[in-house]
């Protein structure tokens, strides 16, 4: 039989080949010149450069929830996913206050305020909307005596969200719960996707705040729902 001699590629050949097909960005195509090339492809390198509206509904529910936990203020956690997801043309927030009934505040709540049964404590219930995007619904119990007068006064006479007044005080936040919501396959923006409680406290430590916050299906992107 004839000898048959296999000559080794050209590095030079292998290198322009992915460059050109990198630039092309085809997936399929950018395995074979990795393959060609002696790299090993890691799964993760094409979903990586996905868009973040392209992520299944349900990876953007966990990431949302996720920032909100990690934050030390709500507000500023949706602020920048309105920002990063390009929801609105102005990723600032606006406070919506709903006129519902007062709640009173349970012991346990009043326990982990460290407040005594007779320390006044204002609720509110508010929307908070990016652009004309409602995110997220909140029932809000604070202490008025630990915030400073002109807080009050903007939180009684203006929609600046209370993350945003109060964040003179340094606060941190504390989770209390976590409740997730079952998903259908197609989530409306009014549809609840998660809640969180939580309690805030200032920078030195001292709690002032407890938060019921619902989290709605008008923070996810349009083509994830």
């Amino acid at each position: 039989m004839p000898r048959v001699t296999i000559t080794a590629l050209d590095p030079r050949a292998v290198k322009r080949c992915v460059a050109f097909l990198v630039r092309r960005d085809w997936a399929l195509h950018l395995g074979l010149a990795a393959l060609l090339a002696g790299i090993p492809m890691r799964p993760s390198t094409v979903a990586a450069e996905a868009p973040a509206a392209a992520q299944p509904q349900a990876a953007l529910i966990a990431s949302l929830q996720s920032r909100v936990l990690a934050a030390h203020s709500a507000t500023l956690a949706l602020e920048s996913w309105c920002a990063d997801h390009k929801l609105a043309g102005d990723p600032h927030l606006v406070a919506q206050r709903m006129s519902v009934a007062d709640k009173p505040l349970s012991p346990a709540q009043r326990a982990r305020l460290a407040i005594g049964p007779d320390e006044p404590v204002r609720y509110r219930r508010v929307r908070l909307a990016c652009g004309d995007r409602v995110l997220s619904e909140a029932d809000n119990w604070y202490v008025p005596a630990r915030l400073t007068p002109e807080m009050n006064a903007t939180l009684d006479g203006t929609r600046t969200p209370f993350g945003r007044v109060v964040r003179p005080l340094e606060p941190t936040r504390q989770t209390i719960a976590v409740r997730p919501f079952p998903q259908a396959a197609a989530t409306g923006p009014d549809d609840p996707l998660f809640e969180i409680d939580a309690v805030l406290s200032t920078g030195a430590g001292q709690p002032f705040c407890e938060v019921a916050e619902t989290y709605l299906g008008g923070a996810l992107p349009e083509a994830s729902r």
